[in-house]
C-alpha cells in the first residue's frame, strides 16, 4: 500500500490549537494524550468535562451557571433527553460579534465577492452598527423572543446582518436561497409562521440576472403571518411589487444610524435556528436547533479540527439554504474573517474561486466534492496558475470525495495543504466525521470522528464494525450532541423525530449513510443508505419532486432515486404515465421547467425514464431503496415485503442510465 498523501510537519502540529489543548488536558487529567484518538476517547467518556472545556477554551461569553455541563438521560429515556448546560444563558450573536475583540483578529469581519466583480468589505465596527440598526427595525416590527425571521436571500453580508440581529433579540432565524421557487419556499416558510420576511429582488448566476419579483409576490401571498417584507436590491432595477403588507428597503434600515446594541440572554436550550431536511413523504421537516448548541459544536470543529485561528480568512462555497452557511458564519466567533461568495463557481472564468482564494488570501477554502471533481475534469491547475501560499486547509463536503480527487488536490492544487473531507449534515448542523491537522491524509478517507461524537459503523443487526476495516455498514452515533435538533416543528409527541433517526437501532442515532472503517481508523462515507437524494452535495427529499411531477395529468405516479455516476450522485426520475401518453421531449421539458421554477435547479433530474410499473410495499409505499439497489446491481433485501416484486425487472441494466 502506498503511503499518505500528506503528512503534517511536526513543528506545524505543535502550532495547532488541537495540540495545545491536548497538552492541557493531559496535565489536568493525567491521561496520556498521545494522539487525537486519546482526546476523542476523553471527549466521549467524560462529555461534561469535554463540553466545559469547549466553553472555556473557546472563550464563550455567557453565564455558565452552576452544576454539571451535561446531564445524562433519566432512567427509561434515550439520548434525546440529554441536557447540555441546563443552568447556562448566552446569546449567539454576542459571541459572534465579539470575534473582532479576539487577539489576532483582523479589522475586517466580512468580505463579499460576487461573480460579476462586486466586492464589499465590512469591518467589525460596521457590522455591529448594521446589526444594531436592523435589530431596532425588528423590534419596531414587533419581533421578540421566539418569533421567526425568514430570509429568502443570496449569500450576502445583508443575510448575515439580519441573522445576527434576529439572534440578538432571541428570535429564531431561518433561510433559504432565492433559486428556490414559490412551492419550495412555501413548503418551508409556510410551516414556521415568520413575522418578517427579508427577500432579494433577484440574484446573479452564470452571467445572467435572475429576476425574482414575481416569485416573491407569490411567496408573500402564501405567508399570512408576515407583517413586513424587507426588500434587498441585488439587480440593477427598482422592483415593482404590489404587496398587501408593509414593504421596507433594507438599505434604508441600514442607513438609519442606530448605535446601541443589546443582547437578550437565552437559556442554552432555547431555539435559535430552523433548518430543513426533506424526506420521502410529506413536507420538509423543520429542524429546530439551539443557537448555543451550534456555537459550541462549530467552535470545536473550527478551532480544533480545522485549525481556524484569529485573523484567518475562512471561505466555503455555499448558499443560505445549506447548513454549511450556518457553519461558515459561526467562524466569526473564532476571530476569523468570513469570505462570502454568491454566483457561479465557474463564471466568468473556470478557476474563478481559486482566483478569489488568491486575491483574498484565504486560509480555509471549503467547497463540495463535486466542485473539486469538476476542476479536475477541466484540467485546472491552481498550483501553477495561482498563488495559494496562504492556504493551510482545503475542506470538502456534500458527497464522498473520491480517491482520485484527493490525488488531484495534492498534484494540481496545493501540495502542502491539509485536505479535510468532512461529513455530517443538516440534521446536526455539523460533522460526525471530520479532519485532523495533526494526522496524515490518506486518499479517499475522512480522518477521524468528530470530538464529542461517539461515532461507529453498525451492521444490519446493530453490531459494531469497529476493527473490521473495509466492511460496509450504517453510520451511527451513540451519544447526544449539543447540535442535535431540539425537536421537529409540529412534532409534539416526538414520533417523527424518533422515526427519522432512532427507529432502526433503538436509542442510537442512525444517520442514513453507508460507511466503513479504514485501516488507519479513519472512515469512508459511501453514499446514502436511505431514500433521501444527495445530488451535488445537497440533500433533496423525493416528496418535493413527486408533488410537482404528479401535478401533470399525464403522470400517474413517479419514483426518484440517486444514482452513483461519475464520482457523484445524480437524480434519476422514473414516471408511470396515464394510458395513451408517452414520455416525449415536450413532457420531459415541462417536467424540468416545473421542478426548476417551483422547487430549485437542484431538484431537476439528470435522467427521466418512463416505466410501466413501480414497486410498492404491501402497505402501498414506494420501494425507492429497492429500485436504487437494482439500478446499482446490489441484491434487494426483503423482496417478500413487496406487493409486486416482478416490477423490479423493469429497472435492470437500463440503457438510459449507462451514460
Amino acid at each position: 500500500m502506498s503511503g499518505p498523501l500528506w503528512q503534517p510537519d511536526p513543528a506545524a502540529v505543535r502550532r495547532t490549537a488541537l495540540y495545545r489543548v491536548m497538552r492541557e488536558v493531559e496535565q489536568i487529567t493525567d491521561l496520556p494524550m498521545i494522539s487525537t484518538a486519546d482526546f476523542h476517547d476523553f471527549s466521549i467518556s467524560s462529555p461534561g468535562d469535554f463540553w466545559d472545556l469547549v466553553w472555556g477554551e473557546c472563550g464563550v461569553i455567557g453565564d455558565r451557571g452552576e452544576g454539571a455541563a451535561v446531564l445524562p438521560p433519566p432512567p427509561g429515556h434515550d439520548l434525546r433527553s440529554t441536557r447540555f448546560f441546563p443552568a447556562a444563558t448566552l446569546n449567539y450573536a454576542e459571541n459572534l460579534l465579539a470575534g473582532g475583540d479576539v487577539p489576532g483578529a483582523q479589522d475586517t469581519a466580512l468580505v463579499f465577492r460576487r461573480e460579476d466583480g462586486v466586492r464589499r468589505v465590512w469591518s467589525w465596527a460596521e457590522l455591529r452598527r448594521a446589526v444594531a440598526a436592523v435589530r431596532a427595525a425588528l423590534t419596531e416590527a414587533g419581533v421578540g423572543v421566539g418569533d421567526v425571521v425568514a430570509a429568502w436571500m443570496p449569500n450576502t453580508p445583508e443575510t448575515v446582518i439580519v441573522m445576527l440581529a434576529a439572534q440578538s433579540l432571541g428570535a429564531v432565524f431561518t433561510s433559504t436561497s432565492p433559486d428556490f421557487g414559490p412551492s419550495g419556499v412555501l413548503d418551508r416558510f409556510g410551516q414556521v409562521a415568520p413575522k418578517v420576511l427579508v427577500a432579494a429582488d433577484g440574484y446573479v448566476y452564470g452571467g445572467k440576472n435572475h429576476d425574482r419579483t414575481e416569485a416573491l409576490a407569490q411567496i408573500v401571498a402564501g405567508l399570512p403571518t408576515v407583517h413586513q417584507v424587507w426588500l434587498v436590491h441585488e439587480l440593477d432595477h427598482e422592483a415593482q411589487l404590489q404587496l398587501h403588507v408593509r414593504t421596507r428597503y433594507l438599505r434604508d434600515i441600514l442607513s438609519s444610524g442606530h448605535e446601541s446594541l443589546e443582547f437578550v440572554q437565552q437559556p442554552f436550550n432555547a431555539p435559535g435556528f430552523i433548518l430543513y431536511s426533506s424526506g420521502t413523504t410529506g413536507a420538509p421537516k423543520c429542524l429546530v436547533h439551539r443557537s448555543a448548541g451550534l456555537l459550541l459544536k462549530h467552535a470545536s470543529e473550527h478551532r480544533w479540527h480545522l485549525d481556524v485561528r484569529p485573523g484567518d480568512r475562512v471561505f466555503w462555497f455555499t448558499t443560505c439554504g445549506w447548513m454549511m452557511w450556518n457553519w461558515l458564519v459561526s467562524a466569526l466567533a473564532a476571530g476569523a474573517t468570513v469570505v462570502l461568495y454568491d454566483g457561479s463557481p465557474f463564471h466568468p472564468e473556470a478557476d474563478h474561486l481559486w482566483r478569489i482564494a488568491e486575491e483574498e488570501q484565504i486560509t480555509l477554502f471549503g467547497v463540495s466534492a463535486k466542485y473539486l471533481d469538476a476542476c479536475a475534469k477541466q484540467g485546472l491547475q491552481p498550483a501553477q496558475d495561482r498563488d495559494l501560499s496562504s492556504l493551510r486547509t482545503i475542506g470538502s463536503t456534500g458527497s464522498p470525495l473520491s480517491p482520485e480527487a484527493f490525488h488531484y488536490v495534492y498534484s494540481d492544487v496545493a501540495p502542502d495543504v491539509h485536505l479535510a473531507s468532512i461529513s455530517g449534515g443538516t440534521d446536526i448542523c455539523g460533522c460526525f466525521v471530520i479532519g485532523d491537522p495533526t494526522l496524515p491524509v490518506w486518499a479517499g478517507e475522512l480522518q477521524t470522528p468528530a470530538l464529542g461524537a461517539d461515532v461507529d459503523v453498525y451492521d444490519d443487526d446493530g453490531r459494531s464494525l469497529r476493527g473490521e476495516a473495509g466492511v460496509t455498514g450504517e453510520l451511527v452515533c451513540r451519544n447526544a450532541l449539543p447540535s442535535m435538533p431540539i425537536s421537529f416543528l409540529g412534532d409534539a409527541s416526538g414520533d417523527r423525530y424518533n422515526a427519522a433517526y432512532f427507529e432502526r437501532f433503538p436509542g442510537v442515532w442512525s444517520h442514513g449513510d453507508f460507511a466503513l472503517w479504514t485501516d488507519h481508523d479513519g472512515m469512508m462515507i459511501l453514499g446514502r443508505s436511505d431514500a433521501t437524494l444527495n445530488a451535488g452535495g445537497v440533500r433533496i427529499g423525493t416528496a418535493e419532486i413527486y408533488r410537482q411531477v404528479e401535478a401533470f395529468d399525464e403522470v400517474l405516479e413517479s419514483l426518484a432515486i440517486g444514482q452513483a455516476h461519475d464520482d457523484d450522485t445524480r437524480v434519476v426520475l422514473f414516471v408511470r404515465l396515464a394510458p395513451g401518453h408517452h414520455l416525449d421531449d415536450m413532457l420531459r421539458a415541462r417536467i424540468v421547467k416545473r421542478l426548476r421554477e417551483q422547487c430549485s435547479p437542484r431538484h431537476v433530474p439528470a435522467r427521466i425514464v418512463e416505466v410501466t410499473d413501480l414497486p410498492r410495499t404491501r402497505s402501498g409505499k414506494l420501494a425507492e431503496l429497492a429500485v436504487a439497489d437494482v439500478v446499482h446491481g446490489r441484491p434487494v433485501r426483503n423482496t417478500e415485503a413487496l406487493a409486486n416484486p416482478e416490477s423490479l425487472g423493469l429497472f435492470t441494466d437500463l440503457e438510459e442510465l449507462r451514460t
